[in-house]
């Protein structure tokens, strides 16, 4: 069956690739191969070393391993992994679309280096029918769902402001502008984009206003500050920053303020306040925070799951490309704005 025909995917495992087998590729690689609907079929990865490597730990499970993508051609493939770095993910995308190798993707965050190369992938997608999704995961986090719905259900009334943040340590101390940073895409890109599309999930579309001062800052790789406002006039800050004291691992969160209440969400713990004084907390074991295979984080296996769920039901799964091209388009703003001031 060609990979563009239309036949039931139930009758048969979903054939699966991953390329880049970095920290998230292996993450993602060994979800994939315990979720019973998947058949992981071949990784690619084009270091010689790791390739040998690879060979041979995964010689007796049929797995082929390869140096390069486009031999990913004729393997019948539904979907394909992409885990290499931020700046290849478009030439990547857009070779597999060109070549008819697959036509269903998974993309890591961010989509792709810029807000044109995303428009661009965003297009591919919508020409070939694909089904795609990106790797935002911290929309799959028990907390932060419960701020969605408690956010649907106006539990804060008229929204008045918000503030959000992501922080790590990764970059602490550092007198000089750091390479690594921006290796990994900046800290806007490596994980103040996580908190940006937290924001437009739950706040909706943003235009950047300002991009501030910030006293942590060692260079535009490794902290930002900025203000935004959404559509309806809603108006707040984000604080990225690699380089805070005492976050050994990345935290994400947001408080956001209404004419009720007040919302205060990150990756443990949501609190809501109301005026009236009645205090709700939650943390993330008291919301259910279970999954069939735990690896790293309970959320990268349900935003597995949601892939191929959509897969198997051909039906679009969020974030996908559209939506997170949205990231890469705030993130372009931040960008120029930076450079006007």
């Amino acid at each position: 069956m060609s990979i563009w025909g239309v036949e039931s995917l139930r009758k048969r495992k979903l054939r699966f690739a991953v390329i880049g087998l970095g920290k998230m590729g292996l993450v993602h690689a060994s979800i994939l191969n315990v979720i019973p609907d998947v058949e992981l079929v071949a990784l690619v990865d084009k270091s010689a070393l790791m390739n040998r490597l690879y060979k041979i730990i995964f010689s007796s499970t049929g797995i082929s391993v390869m140096s390069d993508f486009e031999k990913l051609s004729g393997l019948n493939l539904d979907a394909v992994y992409i885990t290499t770095p931020i700046s290849s993910h478009s030439f990547i995308a857009r070779n597999l679309y060109k070549k008819a190798i697959v036509r269903n993707m998974f993309v890591e965050k961010t989509l792709a280096s810029n807000y044109n190369q995303a428009k661009e992938l965003c297009d591919f997608a919508k020409n070939f029918g694909s089904i795609t999704m990106v790797g935002y995961m911290k929309r799959f986090s028990v907390t932060f769902r419960r701020a969605k719905e408690l956010l649907a259900q106006e539990s804060l009334g008229e929204l008045h402001s918000f503030k959000a943040y992501a922080y790590s340590s990764d970059f602490l101390g550092l007198t000089k502008r750091s390479e690594s940073s921006a290796l990994r895409g900046g800290a806007l890109r490596d994980i103040g984009c996580h908190v940006v599309d937290l924001a437009l999930w739950l706040l909706g579309d943003l235009k950047v206003n300002d991009v501030l001062p910030n006293v942590t800052e060692i260079g535009s790789a490794t902290s930002v500050s900025f203000t935004a406002k959404n559509s309806d006039g809603l108006e707040g800050r984000f604080d990225v920053s690699q380089c805070m004291l005492n976050y050994r691992m990345p935290e994400f969160g947001l408080v956001i303020e209404g004419s009720k209440g007040r919302i205060e969400v990150n990756d443990d713990k949501i609190s809501l306040t109301l005026d009236n004084g009645n205090l709700t907390k939650k943390y993330k074991q008291d919301l259910s925070d279970n999954v069939d295979f735990f690896l790293g984080e309970s959320e990268y296996f349900r935003e597995n799951q949601h892939f191929v769920s959509s897969l198997l039901n051909n039906q679009t799964s969020e974030p996908n490309f559209e939506s997170a091209s949205r990231v890469d388009n705030v993130i372009d703003q931040v960008r120029n704005r930076s450079r006007l001031e």
